[in-house]
């Protein structure tokens, strides 16, 4: 019997050859027994931990007088593809992955996480016994791939949305060449403010990632951060009121007049008026009657005339204020839990761009009561004034004094 010395040999010689195929690697198993003489067979696999069948093999290779070197395997040696041992397995997955164009529409899989796993446990149910990385692999081949859901379904469009924004274009082109300030509006998702996760990922050391909490649960004393945007077309600013209390037209109109106050009227002295656009719904919506009568009392306050137009329903996501602003204020505080509104207003301000974009914030701890009612009196006494072109989409407020 062969020594342990012997053995930790062969297994160094071994190990520094990490190149060889499968052809080469019993070849050379093979001749290592032989040298060894008796036992050679029983260490070299004790040592590499090849079988003894293949290091068998390996001898009789070498004793052949004309081998074939030109093949690692013989003809037909290996495992059969799974597919070529079961020619239905494919055509039975894609039923299975697709239940209501390919297979049974009444499958047990329809409602349910098609991952591989679950697919493969179908399978050997149906008795075809596959691993669930032989189901991954089967999917890629046939095109598929993990896919997220996309937003491009924006339901029924209106007959004359594309008018709608053309209808826009125009008016932006001609406030713009008058010097006149247009400004894009909308509320960003409402956060949750504490040591909640974030979405994506920020660069940390390694193994120590951010601890937060496991459930979402909103907590009473930090409440949620309300960001309402006001976006500056002509000049590419932003200006951002975090809110605390409830994302109503008063609060809308309340951004506004801050935006007015801190960058609006500095940059525009000579402004006399002002080009809302805004989506067609939530706190600044057309059918929002608190939001004409807040803009009456802001347009008394400032003498500017104010014009609004709403984009056309459906396409809330092409407001500028969206991807010009908020996509930006996303990526900048990624990964970063939300710990307080001060860490908010912080991440917000601190957002730009490589086109030089500009952002301001500021906590707003106003209180904006739901449920404010607007008789038909006070409707009636704004100075509205609608558009021939879709006026409840349209309008300018003038100032009463």
């Amino acid at each position: 019997m062969l020594d342990a010395t012997t053995i930790r040999r062969i297994r160094e010689k071994f190990q520094a050859l990490p190149g060889m195929d499968e052809r080469l690697r019993r070849r050379w198993a093979a001749a290592e027994a032989l040298a060894l003489g008796y036992g050679g067979v029983t260490a070299v696999a004790a040592a590499t931990g090849l079988a003894r069948n293949t290091i068998a093999c390996g001898i009789r290779e070498l004793s052949e007088a004309d081998p074939d070197l030109s093949r690692v395997r013989r003809p037909g040696a290996g495992r059969k593809r799974c597919t070529e041992a079961d020619p239905g397995l494919s055509a039975t997955l894609e039923a299975l992955v697709d239940p209501v164009t390919r297979g049974d529409p009444e499958s047990p899989l329809r409602w349910t996480c098609n991952s591989t796993r679950k697919l493969a446990a179908e399978l050997a149910r149906q008795g075809r016994t596959v691993s669930d990385r032989t189901v991954a692999r089967l999917l890629r081949e046939a095109g598929y791939s993990l896919q997220a859901n996309r937003k491009t379904r924006e339901g029924a469009g209106h007959p004359d949305r594309n008018a709608q924004f053309a209808y826009i274009n125009g008016r932006v082109r001609r406030l713009r060449g008058r010097g006149q300030p247009v400004v894009s509006v909308d509320t960003k998702k409402k956060e949750l403010v504490g040591d909640f996760k974030n979405g994506g990922r920020e660069w940390r050391p390694q193994g120590r990632p951010t601890a937060v909490r496991v459930h979402d649960f909103m907590d009473p004393a930090l409440g949620k951060a309300i960001p309402y945007g006001v976006y500056d077309v002509t000049r590419n600013q932003g200006w951002v009121s975090v809110g605390t209390d409830h994302d109503t037209a008063r609060f809308a109109v309340a951004a506004l007049r801050r935006w007015w106050q801190r960058m609006g009227a500095a940059g525009f002295p000579a402004a006399r008026e002002l080009l809302i656009t805004a989506d067609g719904g939530g706190s600044n919506g057309p059918r929002n009657r608190l939001w004409k009568v807040a803009l009456q009392e802001w347009a008394d306050e400032v003498g500017l005339r104010l014009s609004v137009s709403h984009l056309p329903p459906g396409t809330s996501k092409w407001n500028k204020v969206e991807h010009r602003l908020f996509c930006h204020i996303t990526s900048n505080w990624r990964g970063r839990p939300l710990v307080s509104h001060e860490a908010v207003v912080g991440l917000i301000a601190s957002t730009t761009t490589e086109a030089g974009l500009v952002v301001q914030a500021e906590l707003d701890t106003g209180r904006y009561p739901t449920g404010t009612k607007v008789t038909d009196a006070e409707l009636a006494a704004v100075r509205l004034k609608a558009a021939h072109f879709h006026g409840e989409w349209n309008y300018t407020i003038s100032p009463r004094k």
